[in-house]
């Protein structure tokens, strides 16, 4: 047994699931998400809540169970609040800028890094050294997250870099005489 497949899902106020096959809509205030369920199990919607079933016993009915239960949970927290993943930048002269298209990234390379940002995906900048990527779509977010973090990762001896907000830096110590 799943015990996150178990669990059901409530659905908040304004958010409509519907399922046509394997293929799961969830609407809401923040948009649209549509998903394909794996063929092992199917989505039924019962009192305002939704609740994962598997269709047949076994291992990989099991283990796509509790996956399509967090795909479909994520969808509608998704549409309903969203999802945001802060980054912080360190570093001297380190700095960055959004203007709705495009996020310019100053990170001591010798030119401008410009990222374009995808129209899925909102990213703020509400000081020079901090990033707020939000949307409805958490593998989205996350993935947006990622690309900008990779353009400068944080090093362990100084610490400069793009981190995310409640990533910890182990830090090491320098040459000893």
């Amino acid at each position: 047994m799943s015990r996150i497949g178990k669990k059901p899902i409530p659905l908040p106020a304004g958010v409509e699931v519907t399922v046509e096959g394997q293929v799961a809509r969830v609407r809401g205030r923040l948009g649209e998400l549509v998903q394909e369920l794996p063929r092992e199990v199917e989505l039924l919607r019962e009192d305002g809540v939704l609740h994962v079933r598997p269709r047949v016993e076994g291992k990989r009915a099991r283990a796509m169970w509790g996956l399509a239960r967090s795909l479909v949970a994520n969808m509608v927290q998704g549409v309903s609040e969203g999802f945001t993943r802060e980054l912080e930048i360190s570093g001297v002269g380190y700095r960055a800028q959004c203007d709705g298209k495009y996020l310019r990234l100053q990170l001591g390379y010798s030119h401008d890094i410009v990222y374009a940002v995808p129209p899925d995906v909102k990213i703020t900048t509400p000081q020079p050294t901090r990033i707020v990527v939000s949307g409805a779509d958490k593998q989205r977010v996350g993935q947006v997250a990622a690309e900008i973090r990779a353009f400068r990762k944080p090093e362990p001896y100084k610490g400069k870099g793009i981190r995310y907000a409640d990533e910890v830096i182990l830090r090491k110590e320098g040459k000893k005489k």
